[in-house]
């Protein structure tokens, strides 16, 4: 498996646009469109929350009832939810749009919107955008990377990768974007994220590797633990790499969910890297555990904690937070045999040793949490399950951009 200049429109097939249709955002482009000139299995997850906006509805139906799907469109700046029945009618409408530019099924059409809660689409200008955005499509790396631009709301950078891999001979590629940097916390997956695919998959096995994957990147990712309204993973497969069907779990599974997991990580890790206000992506990653469970629950505990996230910003290395923040997430351990490390691109450095504080120093710490990217280790010496959760300092600009962002 390899890297690969691209995102969404790399694997075989696969198109993409970006329109400016004044939804919300001026002077900037806020639609986007992904589309396979063939016909796609279709694999989703969906925000656990109870308000769930009135495209993620809709898109549920389409991945579960319909025989296929070929488009994906996207606003940002208005979320299209808590809007009754006028918001899952402007979702109808909009597909019905692109039925007919595109020619293709109305329940073929999946639908995303991020933004502001509450307020109603304009649907007028979601159809005018659709317009534009069809003849518009391309397969390009260009157009995959614009499309990634347009569906951004606080994000301050696109975010996009694609891998290639081998089955049978046959090369295979998995490409895909994300949006996201606020309102994010592990409870499916929190964003909007587009993953495409030219691999020949059924829709049973498309739909597990997803849905499994999810727990182990998506779902391990918090900025600021609040888990969105509009949270939606979509994953389009084709077959146009010509590999031999995947309909069991073979080998060929194994290596597409190993390819999979690795653009889901990626994209994880440029979602908290790139949370609201945030210096700095803070990486936690706990070992030696008795279970999967025990350590799943100790890595989101740590991520999540608010001074947890404040000594990361202050480059302050308070270890006693970080083993607080362990000793209230209701997982048992024993804190008196547990280690734990700073990690960064410049170095490593233990702090911790048997429960209590090692012989380090503070200046040397300090470094390590300076830069960009950080990690915090701990090992329970328990067993040998582990579980990394990605997650960002906090600043006083993440107060700054949420006090203003409906203004």
């Amino acid at each position: 498996m390899q890297y690969i200049d691209g995102g969404v429109t790399a694997a075989k097939g696969f198109y993409a646009s970006s329109a400016a249709a004044g939804i919300k955002y001026q002077g900037r482009t806020d639609m986007a469109m992904v589309y396979s000139d063939t016909p796609c299995k279709a694999a989703g997850t969906f925000t656990t929350n109870i308000v769930k906006a009135a495209p993620v509805k809709w898109d549920m139906q389409v991945v579960k009832e319909s025989a296929f799907a070929q488009a994906v469109i996207c606003n940002s700046g208005i979320a299209n939810a808590c809007t009754g029945v006028r918001g899952y009618e402007c979702c109808r409408e909009s597909a019905r749009a692109v039925s007919g530019l595109l020619n293709i099924p109305a329940d073929a059409v999946l639908i995303a919107s991020t933004g502001v809660i509450g307020m109603q689409i304009p649907t007028e200008r979601i159809a005018a955008g659709a317009a534009k955005l069809v003849p518009a499509l391309e397969h390009s790396t260009e157009a995959g990377h614009a499309a990634a631009k347009a569906i951004m709301t606080t994000d301050t950078r696109p975010k996009e990768v694609a891998v290639s891999f081998t089955i049978g001979g046959k090369e295979v590629v998995i490409g895909g974007m994300c949006k996201g940097s606020g309102m994010i916390h592990p409870n499916m997956c929190t964003m909007l994220g587009f993953l495409t695919t030219d691999a020949a998959i059924s829709k049973e096995l498309l739909q597990e590797a997803l849905r499994e994957d999810i727990k182990d990147t998506f779902n391990m990712v918090s900025v600021d633990g609040d888990t969105s309204t509009n949270d939606t993973v979509l994953l389009l497969a084709n077959g146009q790499a010509g590999n031999d069907p995947i309909c069991e779990k073979n080998e060929d599974y194994q290596a597409f969910c190993q390819a999979l997991h690795a653009v889901n990580v990626c994209l994880c890790r440029k979602i908290a890297g790139d949370g609201e206000g945030a210096t700095a992506l803070f990486e936690v990653k706990i070992k030696g555990a008795e279970s999967k469970e025990q350590a799943v629950t100790l890595a989101k505990s740590v991520v999540t904690s608010n001074l947890v996230k404040t000594a990361i910003c202050g480059h302050d290395a308070n270890w006693g937070r970080i083993l607080c923040a362990m000793g209230y997430s209701g997982a048992q351990f024993d804190p008196e045999i547990v280690d734990l490390f700073f990690e960064s691109e410049a170095g490593r450095i233990q702090i911790m040793k048997d429960g209590v504080a090692a012989d380090y120093s503070e200046e040397e710490a300090t470094k390590i949490l300076s830069a960009p990217e950080v990690t915090a280790e701990a090992d329970l010496k328990l067993g040998t399950e582990e579980a990394t959760a990605w997650g960002c300092d906090l600043t006083k600009e993440y107060i700054s951009i949420n006090a203003d962002y409906r203004s």
